[in-house]
């Protein structure tokens, strides 16, 4: 018998404010020591009660529109009970009842479209160090502000899984309301796994793999599950509903636990958090501000980049508004610098964030057409924008003072192809290539570029070579 798989995904989104959800505290914990950004809220002191961050509600709104998605007026807190000692309060704030952000879709760049169905905020727990024989609790998490981004069971294979993650990251990172640092779990993935006999009107049980951080790990995840529950099914047992850990390690998941159900979180509304009314002017003011979605990246240099190229400069929102900036006769050029010398440098997440500006690459690139930098010497110039002690130089003052501009004056050239054909060395060559061996204009090239010392236009110099030999 033949198992179809069915995937669906949540996925958590860490939102990019200065401060946390319900509290006035420094939502960006990166290089500070455990428990260093917390306060009374996130202990969860009698008393203490949660003040909701209005960026955090902006941020929903453009998360919401970037992924197709109506934004819900009225939405309100509800809170999720559950015990764990990275969690003092309890239980989770969390919207379960009336999300703000409702139902909507994700395009792959296949085509293939994954429908959301609602995307809600809340508030994350802490974090959980464990050693041999206890655990350190670390609450400078407790209250970031998330989205957890629920997807419609409309993923059927281990690459669609991968590629609706990849294109998840790309559109909360285009608009703006993430770092997307997946190492440091801006984003996690859980992903819900499912066979069932290929013709079933009904979903197979499923299996929950939890805080996947990795594109790559969601594949093989899923790809180990959909081997695993078929030899469960083909065995004649049934496969349990629970939640999974995954080690890349090992390449397998591990149960942890059974899957809790919705009412075993005994949801209620949260009492201290009134209900949000958005007005329909608030909620287009916010969708305005959102930028060039992937999408209309893909749109707008369809056919002027190979599909290739543009995946890879997709992966950097910087480098996508730099290239919108550039004019279209130059973005090829600036596009191929971009993913084959930017990308390649060891210090290229560094250069990231701060860019050359367009006018300085528009230069780059027209001299390049003029013949007078060559492609080495176009490489060099476009590495050495980057230097903070050139920054105040014009792309064309920076190629001089290397010594880089090309020779394209033809008196000048032919004047050296003259003393470089009067050289008794390479008679034999000249002689040669009157005779048939085209192969040896390229030593009569590489002779007259040591004469010039570079400088010489190779093209051009070819070209007075051949008139010269015929």
């Amino acid at each position: 018998m033949k198992y179809i798989p069915t995937i669906g995904i949540e996925c958590h989104v860490q939102l990019s404010t200065k401060t946390k959800l319900f509290s006035e505290v420094d939502n960006d914990a990166r290089g500070k020591g455990p428990n260093s950004c917390v306060s009374p809220i996130c202990y969860a002191l009698p008393g203490m009660l949660p003040r909701l961050n209005g960026e955090a509600i902006k941020f929903a709104i453009r998360a919401g529109r970037a992924m197709n998605c109506e934004i819900n007026a009225s939405s309100r807190f509800d809170r999720k009970h559950y015990f764990y000692p990275d969690s003092p309060k309890g239980y989770q704030i969390t919207q379960f009842y009336h999300p703000i952000i409702g139902a909507g879709y994700v395009e792959l760049p296949s085509g293939t479209r994954v429908n959301i169905e609602h995307a809600h905020l809340e508030g994350d727990a802490g974090k959980l160090t464990h050693f041999d024989s206890y655990s350190l609790v670390d609450l400078n998490r407790v209250d970031t502000p998330l989205i957890e981004i629920v997807s419609m069971p409309d993923i059927h294979s281990a690459k669609d899984a991968h590629d609706y993650c990849k294109e998840l990251w790309r559109l909360m990172r285009y608009a703006k309301v993430t770092y997307g640092d997946l190492y440091n779990g801006n984003m996690r993935f859980d992903v819900n796994i499912s066979l069932a006999p290929e013709g079933s009107d009904k979903l197979g049980t499923r299996a929950e793999v939890k805080n996947l951080n990795s594109f790559r790990s969601v594949e093989r995840a899923v790809e180990y599950e959909i081997s695993r529950q078929t030899k469960i099914l083909e065995a004649g047992e049934k496969v349990m509903q629970e939640t999974r850990g995954w080690s890349d390690a090992t390449g397998k998941t591990t149960g942890q636990r059974s899957k809790e159900e919705a009412k075993d979180y005994r949801y209620m509304p949260e009492p201290d958090i009134p209900p949000i009314n958005l007005s329909k002017e608030f909620i287009e003011e916010e969708s305005k501000k959102l930028p060039l979605m992937p999408a209309d990246y893909r749109k707008k240099f369809n056919g002027k980049l190979s599909t290739d190229i543009l995946e890879v400069l997709l992966d950097y929102p910087e480098l996508m508004e730099k290239l919108n900036e550039v004019d279209d006769k130059y973005v090829i050029m600036i596009a191929n610098l971009f993913t084959s010398v930017l990308l390649a440098e060891e210090k290229s997440a560094e250069y990231l964030n701060d860019l050359p500006d367009t006018q300085k690459l528009s230069d780059l690139a027209e001299m390049n057409d003029k013949k007078e930098l060559s492609s080495t010497a176009t490489k060099e110039v476009f590495l050495r924008l980057f230097d903070p002690q050139m920054k105040s130089r014009d792309t064309k003052t920076i190629a001089k003072e290397l010594g880089l501009i090309q020779e394209n004056d033809l008196g000048a050239l032919e004047a050296i192809v003259d003393i470089v054909l009067a050289k008794p060395e390479t008679k034999k060559a000249q002689d040669d290539f009157r005779n048939g061996e085209e192969k040896v204009i390229g030593f009569l090239v590489g002779q007259v570029m040591k004469e010039s010392k570079g400088k010489a236009n190779p093209s051009a110099v070819q070209q007075i070579l051949r008139d010269k030999l015929k």
